[in-house]
């Protein structure tokens, strides 16, 4: 009984002190932020609310994925032409953030991301959003819906 109280209470010191060690920054936050929406005033504060969280927390402290699919691609195809909206994806891709844009939604919308979207190169796209979302979220990433 000692000894099986014994290895319960190593097992709950155990997570406390992992979950310290995130709370004091010794590991990256880890965020997916899901867009799949397409008015340009909420895009841009979505945008804003990224690059606040990045101020906040430190660019070398966080890993922000943001996943866009069905009308969210429409963050990219406003950047196009956009001189306002291509600023903030290029600053926020300084700041490393990744966007990552849904296959699916090309295919169905039969959207060339070369020509359509902005800064769109083979590694950003996902085969799926939802899919992707949800495969980061196994991974630890926290979900936020601007």
């Amino acid at each position: 009984m000692r000894k099986l109280l014994t290895l319960t209470m190593l097992a709950v010191l155990t997570v406390l002190g992992t979950g310290c060690a995130t709370m004091f920054g010794e590991d990256k936050q880890k965020v997916v932020y899901h867009i799949n929406y397409n008015d340009e005033k909420q895009l841009n504060a979505a945008l804003g609310n990224v690059k606040n969280h990045i101020n906040a927390i430190g660019k070398d402290k966080i890993d922000v994925k943001v996943v866009m699919h069905g009308a969210g691609l429409d963050l990219l195809k406003i950047a196009n032409t956009d001189l306002n909206m291509q600023q903030k994806v290029i600053g926020l891709k300084k700041d490393g953030v990744a966007f990552q844009v849904c296959n699916n939604t090309l295919v169905n919308k039969k959207m060339d991301y070369k020509n359509d979207l902005f800064d769109v190169s083979k590694a950003d796209i996902v085969p799926s959003g939802v899919a992707e979302v949800a495969n980061l979220q196994q991974k630890g990433y926290v979900y936020i819906k601007p």
